[in-house]
């Protein structure tokens, strides 16, 4: 009976495995066979279905399905499908009990799967199934319940089939699934549970069901009592604990599935369950499939706080670097960028003080993995780890120590180096289209500001660390010295002004040629800013680079298309920052402007703080605004100052992005405005507009008078009281050319309306003639004197001869240019200029007139002031006087006027000086040491005796003009005015008895060794030396000493003195004398040396090392030799200037 049994069993699976076979082979031809009568084919169909229902071989029945399923496909007729699922609905109810259902589940399941659109059919037509299913599912057979698990699973997969079971699911299936799936052995219910609910997990209300059961079911195993509802986050927990990876897998895509709908909502429950812990332990895992899933599922944990203020990223950060390295090593770049991914959320959403790394090892291990996926060929997967990188530059990442700064830098290079790279990848145009295009660098854009971002990160972390002394100096360090300063933040903080000045710029640079986006911008700028603090030492140079790169033009050019209203107002800051601070390290450099004081940067500080957020306007419109000449109000005033500035900056460093011509107009509306409303702005804003309007002038063939000529003189005084401070302060500028031309047409206007009356001319003249003067001192001493220098010489002196005396202002500032103009210059120049100032014979005669007036003016109630205007320019006229003359005798000019000095008067005002300026005897001394040292020979000057002079005596006449009586007066003057120690009398006075004794040795050394010797002279030396040990050491006491040893004054400074004088002065810190001292130093050795008066022979030697240590260090600086001071009028009070020694 049993093989009788075994045998129809045997042939009827070997008919079935040969009917599905021609159904394979030939499936139109049987098809057609079967579809020729119905009753046949549902005949066929019910024998097919009754061998599936009563045979207990699982091949039979697997085979009795995949053939009804091909028919039933193949047929397409709808009356066999309902005839069929009749069939199944008839089958179920008239079990006793589901152990033999499996086999008509599956059929129904897989008709399904087949055909979607069943599963609506079975719910709406046959919602009896319903019942038959719960009756399978506590049926206690796993294999009937994996049936049926498995049949739910496809009919959820429909959306209006699932919809129309909710209220199933809600008041039956939902806890017994959970019931089911928890008690679940095989693996065959588990993977079929788990397929049902990854279907249930896709409907935001079954989520809501699950885990609301899951939430009562939690709170009822927190009370004591017999457990209650099952709890999902449990359920899965236990298949990841499982060693099955294929349900380890499946868990984590249902917590995925689950975490999507809401992880705020959901992610607690799965966090309380210890759920992130197994996660990050199966992550050592070698599956692919099981990493990238469980990345997945940590990310979407990472969006809730609980995930880290429950500590579960410090317990897994390990794991996820680890597992980061062992996923690089694969080809799998999906599985990189998941990962990737994880680690930016965890680095970005770590609470700061919940430190993440708690070593500096694993720290390390972190920027390693970071680098080695920052320089990835794929350029998603870079992109990806820029941004973890960007998120791992923070604080709380990198402080435990000690910091690891080479490693950062080793980051930042491969961030910027893949950055580069991409950036200068070429886009063929040709083979892209335009929208192809647009992408390409849109993805351009979108990677290089996630690597400045990154960057940024960095700047903001060396900021931080400046303030934490254990960050500064890693103690932890090994001691070479090279690995001590490469690991120092110092080191890292000049590799990012560096690295951006190498990198940054030029990749945003070339961006900016393509695109130009608000945010990279802003990201861009907040860098550049940022590093102004990071290096301070560095700022200033660093500030004129951008300067001189165009970063001015640029940061407004944003502003302007972007910042205009309330638009981009974090760009608008950023930008307005940065030239905040990029302005005052420029204004506060010396190379190109003086430093301004403390003071006066506050004032600008202030000014560009609350003036620079308001710029919002393109160039053109800018210097309209700036033109402006309607009366300006307070904020657009600052505005206007502002933009003011930022020309000036810009054209210092050659970025002259405004046209000269219209910012010119705009100045001189911007001067008149000022004028209009009687405001004072500050005086580097002043030293800006004259700095520009000369500038512009260049572009120009004449000066506009409305600012200087014919403008009143209040306006024009501003102007060029501006111009003369600009020019003192800001020696480097070179607009002297511009000014001198300029001037001399001027000049030229004014001598042929006023030739007659110069006083009648405009007020600004003497500030004119003041400004022309300074422009001339600039001049160094090796420049040539040029046609236009010549020309302006003779307009000035011809505007001079055509003054009286009296006129102070303009004669004043005339003689200060003609004295420069004689002196700042080389020797065949001053020959020339000596030449056209002699011919000038109307200033001569002015000058003759002004030194009679010196006589006249002795009993001025203001002769003793040495401010008054009047009495400078006397000394300016003998001390122009004294040059012509040198000039005239060592050169042999031709004399067109001679000039006549009364010689007793200038005798008797120095042999019985009065109560008198020092400036003024200082100037006479110079006057009468010149007429000495060319025995009063000179061609231009004629020394006359009063009508009143005696006759002198016969023994007189060898010192012609002098007299005996006059000399003797002349040296007790000269000794009067020493003892007034006087600097610039005690120069002057030595000068002119070094020439006066010359002079008289000359003629009778008698007489010469006599004045010499005379005690008074001991008590003079002296008088002079009680200042302290060393006084001697001072210019004027050397030369004094110097004379007396040259003519034998024993009695004066005795050999012994000569010794004790030496000894000291080779003892004494030469390099702390001026140059003066030193040169007069080295001719009182060389003097002491030819008068054989070194008799010891340690003096000797002392005199010898003196005199070469002198021999380098006596011309150690450049200044020249000075002899006295030269006068100049500035503003009403007088100042002083060095005058080289003739």
């Amino acid at each position: 009976m049993f093989f009788s049994i075994c045998s129809k069993l045997v042939r009827k699976k070997y008919v079935l495995s040969c009917f599905r076979d021609a159904l394979v082979r030939h499936t139109s031809l049987i098809t057609q066979l079967v579809a020729q009568d119905q009753r046949v084919c549902i005949h066929f169909i019910n024998i097919l279905f009754g061998l599936l229902c009563n045979v207990e071989d699982g091949n039979v029945t697997d085979l009795c399905i995949e053939v009804l399923i091909q028919l039933v496909t193949q047929l397409k007729q709808e009356q066999t499908v309902h005839c069929l699922l009749d069939a199944c609905h008839r089958e179920l109810c008239s079990m006793p009990s589901m152990r033999g259902s499996p086999a008509t589940l599956t059929l129904l399941g897989k008709l399904v799967d087949t055909i979607p659109a069943l599963a609506d059919k079975l719910v709406m037509e046959h919602g009896g199934l319903m019942e038959h299913l719960l009756r399978g599912l506590v049926y206690p057979n796993e294999g009937v319940q994996a049936s049926v698990c498995y049949l739910y699973g496809k009919l959820y997969s429909s959306h209006i089939a699932a919809e129309m079971l909710s209220g199933h699911f809600r008041e039956k299936l939902c806890p017994l699934f959970l019931s089911t799936m928890e008690g679940a052995q095989t693996k065959e219910l588990q993977i079929n549970c788990l397929g049902l609910l990854r279907q249930l997990l896709k409907y935001d209300l079954f989520v809501s069901m699950i885990m609301n059961k899951s939430a009562l079911a939690e709170t009822a195993q927190s009370v004591e009592g017999p457990p209650g509802e099952t709890s999902l986050p449990l359920v899965l927990k236990k298949f990841l604990l499982s060693r099955d990876e294929t349900l380890q897998v499946a868990s984590a895509h249902c917590i995925t599935a689950v975490l999507v709908h809401s992880p705020v909502k959901h992610a607690p429950a799965f966090i309380h369950a210890d759920i992130p812990e197994f996660l990050f332990e199966h992550l050592s895992s070698s599956s692919e499939v099981l990493i990238w899933s469980i990345y997945n599922c940590l990310i979407l944990l990472a969006e809730e706080p609980l995930f880290f203020s429950k500590c579960h990223t410090v317990y897994g950060i390990e794991a996820v670097v680890r597992s980061l390295q062992g996923s690089l090593k694969l080809t799998n770049t999906e599985l990189h960028k998941q990962g990737l991914l994880l680690l930016a959320e965890i680095l970005t959403r770590q609470p700061e003080e919940i430190r993440l790394f708690t070593s500096s090892a694993m720290c390390g291990d972190a920027s390693r993995a970071l680098q080695e996926a920052v320089s990835s060929p794929v350029l998603e997967v870079a992109a990806e780890a820029v941004k973890a990188a960007s998120a791992f530059l923070r604080k709380d990442h990198q402080s435990a120590p000690p910091v690891q700064y080479q490693a950062l830098r080793a980051l930042l290079e491969a961030m910027l180096s893949r950055c580069s790279e991409f950036s200068q990848t070429p886009l063929n145009r040709r083979s892209l289209g335009s929208r192809d295009s647009e992408k390409a660098i849109l993805r351009r854009g979108k990677f290089l500001l996630s690597t400045l971002e990154g960057f940024r990160n960095a700047c903001r972390l060396a900021v931080e660390f400046q303030g934490e002394p254990i960050a500064q100096e890693n103690p932890f360090t090994a001691p070479s010295a090279s690995a001590e300063k490469e690991d120092t933040l110092e080191d890292f903080s000049e590799f990012l002004l560096s690295a951006c000045d190498s990198l940054c710029i030029p990749m945003v640079m070339r961006h900016l040629e393509q695109a130009t986006h608000p945010a990279l911008m802003e990201v861009f700028l907040s860098i550049l800013h940022s590093l102004f603090i990071i290096v301070p030492h560095m700022k200033k140079k660093f500030s004129k680079k951008l300067a001189a790169s165009s970063f001015i033009r640029l940061t407004l050019e944003l502003k302007a298309r972007f910042c205009s209203g309330s638009s981009h107002s974090a760009l608008n800051q950023v930008c307005s920052s940065f030239l905040y601070c990029m302005c005052l390290n420029l204004l506060s450099a010396p190379e190109k402007t003086r430093s301004l004081s403390q003071e006066e940067l506050s004032a600008v500080s202030e000014l560009l703080q609350h003036g620079l957020p308001q710029i919002s306007s393109r160039s053109p419109e800018s210097v309209a605004f700036l033109s402006d000449r309607q009366y300006v109000e307070g904020t657009a005033r600052q505005r206007q100052y502002c933009i003011l500035l930022l020309f000036y900056l810009a054209y210092i460093h050659e970025d002259r992005f405004v046209s000269e011509a219209e910012l010119f107009v705009a100045l001189q509306g911007f001067l008149l405005s000022l004028q209009d409303q009687g405001e004072h702005p500050p005086p580097v804003v002043f030293r800006a507009s004259i700095y520009l309007i000369a500038i512009c002038q260049d572009k120009d063939s004449a000066l506009d008078e409305d600012l200087v000529y014919s403008s009143p003189v209040d306006t024009a005084r501003k102007v060029l009281m501006s111009l003369r401070t600009f020019l003192r302060r800001n020696e480097d500028v070179q607009v002297d050319g511009l000014i001198r031309g300029h001037f001399l047409l001027i000049l030229q206007h004014l001598l042929v309306e006023h030739g007659a009356s110069p006083s009648g001319a405009s007020g600004n003249l003497p500030l004119l003639l003041s400004l022309l003067s300074l422009v001339q001192l600039r001049n160094k001493s090796e420049q040539e004197l040029d046609s236009m220098a010549m020309k302006l010489l003779h307009q000035v002196s011809k505007l001079c001869g055509k003054c009286s005396p009296n006129d102070v202002d303009i004669l004043q500032p005339s003689f200060n240019f003609l004295y420069w103009s004689l002196h700042q210059t080389t020797l065949s120049s001053q020959k020339r200029a000596a030449a056209v100032l002699l011919s000038t014979t109307a200033l001569i005669e002015l000058l003759e007139k002004m030194l009679a007036l010196t006589w006249t003016e002795m009993g001025s109630p203001t002769w003793a002031e040495a401010s008054s205007p009047r009495t400078a320019l006397l000394c300016s006229a003998w001390l122009l006087t004294a040059s012509f003359s040198a000039q005239q005798h060592s050169g042999s000019l031709q004399v067109h006027q001679t000039l006549s000095v009364e010689l007793d008067q200038l005798l008797k005002a120095l042999s019985f000086p009065k109560k008198k300026p020092a400036l003024l005897s200082a100037a006479i001394l110079r006057f009468l040491r010149t007429a000495l040292q060319q025995n009063f020979s000179s061609a231009l000057v004629a020394l006359v005796p009063s009508g009143s002079q005696p006759l002198p005596a016969p023994e007189d006449n060898i010192l012609a003009p002098l007299g005996t009586s006059q000399v003797l007066a002349l040296v007790i003057g000269l000794q009067n005015l020493l003892v007034q120690k006087d600097p610039l009398l005690s120069q002057g006075c030595v000068g002119c008895l070094e020439a006066l004794l010359d002079y008289v040795y000359a003629r009778s050394p008698d007489l010469a060794l006599h004045v010499a010797s005379q005690p008074w002279n001991r008590f003079l030396l002296f008088t002079l030396l009680d200042a302290g040990e060393n006084s001697f050491l001072r210019s004027e006491i050397l030369r004094l000493m110097t004379l007396f040893v040259r003519y034998n004054s024993s009695s004066v400074l005795s050999h012994e003195e000569v010794g004790h004088v030496l000894q000291v002065a080779a003892l004494a810190d030469l390099s702390t004398l001026s140059n003066t001292t030193r040169r007069a130093l080295r001719d009182f050795f060389l003097q002491v040396q030819s008068m054989g008066l070194l008799i010891d022979h340690g003096t000797t030697q002392t005199l010898q090392a003196s005199l070469e240590s002198l021999s380098l260090s006596a011309f150690s600086d450049h200044q020249p030799p000075q002899d006295m001071l030269y006068p100049f009028l500035r503003l009403g009070a007088l100042a002083w200037a060095r005058l080289p020694k003739l």
